[in-house]
């Protein structure tokens, strides 16, 4: 499988609910993601498999919905570039969060794979300013 393909996969998979030890098949044992500094994250940040499963699961107890709309891509077989915009919808009020604002950030996305699962993900994220309902 291309890189690309198992991000569409990753995508869909994500948007139908899937968090934890479900997103394993998609992340190779070694992944890493980097996440540039953004509104979210200021400072950026590095996870590796287990800081993403766990976020994957404090996403889903944030999140009632979340959408990936990709505008481009490009398939170069190990390694995919993406541009897409990302939409979650929160679930509950949470920290500076209210329930039902609508998150938006627009997003470019580097992926590397390794055989069948993902190996590395850049991701620069510019999310639009927070704003309830």
């Amino acid at each position: 499988m291309t890189a690309l393909a198992i991000l569409t996969d990753l995508h869909r998979a994500l948007e139908a609910g899937t968090v934890g030890d479900g997103l394993l098949p998609f992340w190779a044992d070694d992944i890493v993601t980097t996440e540039y500094p953004n509104l979210v994250s200021p400072q950026g940040a590095q996870h590796d498999r287990d800081a993403m499963v766990q976020g994957s699961e404090r996403g889903a107890g944030l999140l009632s919905s979340q959408r990936y709309d990709v505008f481009e891509a490009h398939d170069l077989d190990e390694l995919a570039i993406v541009r897409l915009t990302w939409t979650g919808v929160v679930a509950a009020a949470v920290g500076p969060f209210a329930a039902g604002q609508v998150l938006t950030a627009h997003i470019a996305q580097f992926v590397r794979s390794d055989g069948d699962k993902l190996s590395s993900i850049a991701t620069y994220d510019c999310y639009e300013p927070l704003r309830n309902g």
